[in-house]
């Protein structure tokens, strides 16, 4: 062997974080964190399919993707109804002509005391954090089974789905606890299609959506006091673990909840 070639496990090494001939659907695609993971998936060859509500949102951001030379796709859909995750589904197929990583960004969060929780609310939060999650998992595994060449399933979900809070975040917690459950579950039932779930579980990520609280400089403070790492997550950081866990270096990792949290649930 010259020094030109190579061993096969130096390109197994080599192809290991790349995604090229791959499709991903990214599920809240244009959000703080998800936009972050769609952009990390183009970057290292996949073609992206950025789905969320805001379909206009998608747009705009999915243009700036291909003005950057990337492939990707926008498609709105609503989470909380059946058959508009069925035919985003069936839309991001047609588009690309297969679905191999799901990305699950979606989420939400009502504020209130158990005691006064409205069942309305109950509701609306696990159709989005729980049911829709399933859903989404359900609607791509079936096309996946038929692809019969596997895929990649990540969720995003919170340290909130092991540890308790201070604060009437009855419905979140719960969800996400139900989430983890979820995918254990699922990895479990879909590893003989060579379907791995996982998912990720941050602490506060710096995003738009909590930069209210990461300005208030009592709660900031008394934030990262908790943190070991004494900092908040950046969106970067919970896109490497999704590219992680997207990649062929976890083919062997499924059922797992990875804190992305700066040793949180490491000192609770």
């Amino acid at each position: 062997m010259t020094k030109k070639e190579k061993e096969p496990t130096d390109i197994i090494f080599e192809k290991m974080h790349r995604f090229d001939g791959q499709v991903a659907l990214v599920a809240g695609g244009c959000g703080g964190i998800g936009s972050a993971i769609s952009h990390g998936l183009c970057h290292l060859g996949a073609t992206v399919i950025v789905a969320d509500q805001r379909e206009e949102d998608a747009q705009n951001f999915v243009d700036s993707l291909k003005e950057l030379g990337y492939q990707a796709y926008a498609i709105g859909f609503d989470i909380t109804d059946p058959e508009s995750v069925k035919m985003m589904v069936e839309k991001s197929v047609q588009f690309a002509g297969k679905i191999d990583i799901l990305v699950n960004c979606v989420g939400m969060h009502i504020e209130k005391p158990a005691e006064d929780y409205d069942i309305k609310d109950w509701d609306l939060v696990n159709s989005v954090n729980l049911r829709g999650a399933f859903l989404l998992s359900q609607a791509v595994a079936r096309k996946q089974i038929d692809q019969k060449n596997g895929g990649k399933h990540i969720h995003i979900s919170s340290v909130r789905s092991v540890l308790g809070i201070h604060r009437g975040y009855i419905s979140y917690v719960t969800t996400k606890g139900g989430m983890n459950m979820m995918v254990k579950q699922l990895a479990t039932e879909w590893a003989k299609y060579h379907i791995n779930v996982n998912a990720i579980a941050p602490t506060f990520i710096r995003t738009e959506l909590v930069k209210h609280y990461l300005e208030d400089e009592t709660f900031y403070n008394a934030l990262v006091n908790r943190i070991p790492l004494g900092r908040v997550g950046e969106p970067v950081d919970v896109a490497g673990a999704a590219l992680f866990l997207a990649s062929s270096a976890a083919n062997f990792i499924t059922g797992h909840i990875l804190m992305v949290d700066g040793g949180v649930t490491a000192t609770q």
